[in-house]
């Protein structure tokens, strides 16, 4: 997400970095190359304009002239100005009413929109800790119902059926009624696809929406259609009174114009971003983090909030106390933590959200060469017997040939990952022993954006 943009920007802003004094020269040229970065990100004209109106502003004013590091306040204000840009804060949901609280769906065809009402419906159950019910209004297409279905039985969500021959307004009515029933929190409304110039279908979502005056409506949209999506979102605004956006296919929109440009030609805050295909791959949209990515300055919050959902602390704590009774990291132990990568995205995943390694996450998901590795190294541990892996080093020569032809590898493959484990171990015995102060020290220091101890990579190499 954002990777083309992020490249330019890095580009641009890294002649002014190191300035020990900026001029409205200088500042001019690096704007010029911010501008035709976000042009090029298909950001809408009128918005890309006021950016760098306002970055100018604030650039030759006295708090860059001023400034000891003149290079890195600038910085700072293109980050400031592109969360202000994208709404300043994450603005979440309001559901904060007499249950049933009313969430109404709306977008265009193909746009995503009957999978975000699975995935919202997921989040708010798992994170929100809501009961939800959701129910399809969709009587053009019986197959969107079906899939509404399948979806709800998946992510644990109650699902009140619905068919072509009622009425959209009927649907809703009903399933208020059966969540008021059941006690659900939650009641979400999954709407048809629609044209906006479709005067018909506009007429229907409006006399459903008078009809449930639902808490929330949500404008689900393809953010690859980049600044069509702020347009498109616009008109839908016109037709009805939207309290946010949702943007779906982030993950494959390398530019990131809709993220930008949504926010300031609709008013309306961008509430949720879809990051995947998965039902747990739709995230609250928080400006500030987003910008950061852009930036190329991580998102070490998001990181840490995805590692606590999905990594499995039963064996993080089995791990811990085995390596306080003094038994060692052996194989098993170093398969399980490539297992507990793949859950953050893989390799890609964790560096495009680490301070300043998002050149290097591109890399790895371009070349997917980061997770073949991570693949080819599961493959040659399992072709070693249980033994092997709890006792290392026993694998000589006769077995490394039986367990290179076992996955398919070379003996240079088995070598490298017999040398990770042991520099794996060297750094488990550090948390350990007394070391395990300087770790943590370490540790923070990444977080606070200064990368990895010594400013490399990760403890283990590819």
């Amino acid at each position: 997400m954002f990777d083309n943009l992020t490249e330019r920007l890095s580009n641009s802003l890294r002649s002014v970095t190191g300035k020990a004094r900026l001029t409205e020269d200088n500042i001019k040229e690096t704007l010029r190359e911010v501008r035709m970065a976000l042009l090029e990100a298909d950001v809408a004209l009128p918005v890309v304009k006021e950016f760098i109106d306002k970055v100018k502003e604030r650039a030759v004013g006295q708090e860059v002239m001023k400034s000891l590091s003149p290079g890195q306040v600038f910085i700072k204000i293109v980050n400031q100005e592109l969360v202000h840009m994208m709404g300043d804060a994450n603005d979440a949901l309001k559901l904060n009413v007499q249950p049933p609280a009313v969430v109404l769906m709306a977008g265009l065809q193909g746009a995503g929109k009957t999978t975000t009402v699975g995935k919202l419906a997921k989040y708010l159950k798992e994170r929100e800790k809501k009961k939800v019910l959701v129910t399809s209004a969709d009587v053009y297409r019986p197959a969107a119902i079906k899939q509404l279905e399948t979806l709800s039985g998946e992510v644990g969500a109650l699902f009140v059926p619905s068919s072509t021959e009622e009425k959209p307004v009927d649907i809703a009515n009903r399933a208020i009624a059966e969540a008021r029933k059941l006690h659900a929190d939650v009641v979400i409304i999954d709407t048809a696809g629609r044209l906006a110039i479709d005067e018909d279908m506009m007429n229907e979502i409006k006399a459903l929406h008078a009809a449930i005056s639902p808490v929330e409506t949500l404008f689900v949209v393809d953010s690859m259609t980049g600044q069509d999506a702020a347009n498109t979102a616009k008109a839908f605004n016109d037709a009805l009174p939207l309290t946010g956006v949702v943007l779906t296919k982030a993950d494959g929109d390398a530019r990131g114009g809709a993220a930008l440009s949504v926010r300031h030609i609709t008013g309306k805050p961008i509430k949720f971003i879809g990051v995947g295909e998965k039902t747990d791959a739709l995230e609250p949209f928080h400006p500030d983090r987003i910008a950061s990515r852009i930036l190329g300055m991580g998102d070490v919050l998001s990181l840490v909030e995805e590692a606590e959902r999905k990594l499995d602390k039963d064996k993080a704590d089995k791990l811990a106390k085995k390596l306080k009774k003094g038994k060692g990291f052996d194989l098993e132990d170093l398969l399980e933590q490539f297992q507990q990568m793949k859950k953050l995205g893989g390799m890609a995943g964790m560096l495009d959200k680490l301070p300043g390694m998002g050149g290097m996450a591109q890399m790895a998901q371009q070349g997917g060469v980061a997770d073949k590795e991570l693949k080819k190294m599961e493959a040659i541990i399992y072709s070693m017997t249980p033994h092997e892996r709890r006792f290392p080093d026993v694998i000589n020569g006769s077995r490394k040939k039986r367990i290179a032809a076992g996955s398919g590898t070379q003996i240079p493959d088995i070598n490298r990952v017999l040398k990770q484990h042991k520099q794996m171990q060297k750094m488990m015995k550090k948390l350990t022993g007394k070391g395990a102060k300087n770790m943590m020290r370490g540790m923070k220091g990444m977080m606070g954006g200064g990368g990895f101890p010594g400013g490399g990579m990760p403890p283990f190499k590819m």
